[in-house]
């Protein structure tokens, strides 16, 4: 069955959201560390500061007053993304892909006029979008190109890679993978596929979509376990070093691979959510629990603490799902 390792949690070694909870969001996460990963204007600014790599910010709008020249703020511009601040699980984010006159054309192929994107902009910064509510700011990006490696296992959008980190080591990975259903975007309650990621190899395992388990994607019909993800490695090194700036123990990290400047850090988590675990068909807390019991022999440095992940967690480790999905 497809769930049977969540039935047998305890045997499996499976995390679950109670004991995430307290024994590693709130146990290893200070909350004034959370300003730094709940912001993406202060998340960029630390990865600036720390060498780490994140797509060029074009525009900040931080008052409804700069709304108002709007056409002026955006002169130039062709392509971009446009995102809350602090929004959480892609609400709130547009991608325009190309700028016609009177206004855009979203990657989904619907068009935009300029007055539908004021009043969005309106709306960000009203807080509709953010955690809790709060007014926020408005951040406009580079578009990022995607991978060709993901051309065939991708509906338009742009997949990214969540790795989640303990004490700075890489313990679980995925990509997720826009589908029709989430419309382009790379959330998997949204309707975006998540394909396991072997951390010792960078290479994808089947996929979860919904309470499904996947071996080739939705739209494209193509095989998703097998694909070696490029500078993986590198990826793997960008998240420790991104865990590193922000003084949180636990968390996700979310880079995308563009096609001409490559791996690039999209943003942190502080509450990594769980379906990771079906993803890569093997439970979280086995490997958590390798972390801190063999802290001392991994070393404190981010090479050290990627070398040790990609030696210790392969595919094998942990208990498979036990599922025939197709």
């Amino acid at each position: 069955m497809i769930l049977e390792m969540f039935r047998r949690p305890r045997k499996a070694g499976v995390l679950g959201m109670n004991k995430r909870n307290a024994d590693y969001i709130m146990a290893w996460n200070p909350r004034n560390a959370y300003p730094k990963v709940d912001d993406k204007t202060i998340t960029k600014e630390l990865a600036s500061a720390h060498g780490i790599p994140t797509p060029k910010t074009f525009r900040i709008f931080s008052h409804h007053g700069e709304v108002g020249r709007l056409d002026e703020k955006l002169a130039g511009l062709e392509q971009f993304v446009v995102k809350p601040a602090r929004g959480a699980g892609g609400s709130g984010i547009l991608l325009l892909a190309e700028r016609f006159p009177g206004g855009f054309l979203r990657s989904s192929g619907e068009s935009l006029t300029m007055e539908g994107l004021r009043y969005h902009l309106f709306e960000i910064l009203s807080g509709i979008y953010s955690l809790g509510g709060r007014e926020d700011r408005v951040l406009v990006e580079a578009m990022v190109h995607p991978h060709a490696v993901f051309e065939k296992v991708s509906y338009k959008g742009v997949p990214d890679v969540r790795i989640i980190l303990f004490r700075g080591v890489p313990a679980m990975a995925m990509v997720r993978l826009p589908t029709r259903a989430s419309d382009g975007k790379a959330n998997l309650h949204r309707g975006a596929i998540g394909a396991g990621i072997e951390i010792s190899t960078g290479k994808t395992l089947s996929a979860v979509h919904g309470k499904s388990i996947l071996t080739r994607h939705p739209d494209t019909g193509n095989p998703v376990a097998g694909i070696q993800l490029p500078e993986w490695e590198k990826m793997l090194l960008m998240a420790a070093k991104a865990s590193d700036m922000t003084g949180l123990g636990y968390l996700g990290a979310d880079l995308v691979l563009d096609r001409d400047l490559g791996p690039l850090l999209l943003e942190l988590n502080a509450r990594p959510g769980l379906a990771i675990q079906i993803a890569n068909g093997c439970g979280l807390e086995e490997r958590l629990e390798a972390i801190n019991s063999r802290w001392e022999e991994i070393g404190s440095k981010p090479e050290q603490r990627v070398s040790w992940a990609m030696e210790h967690f392969t595919a094998q480790v942990g208990s498979p799902v036990n599922s025939t999905g197709s």
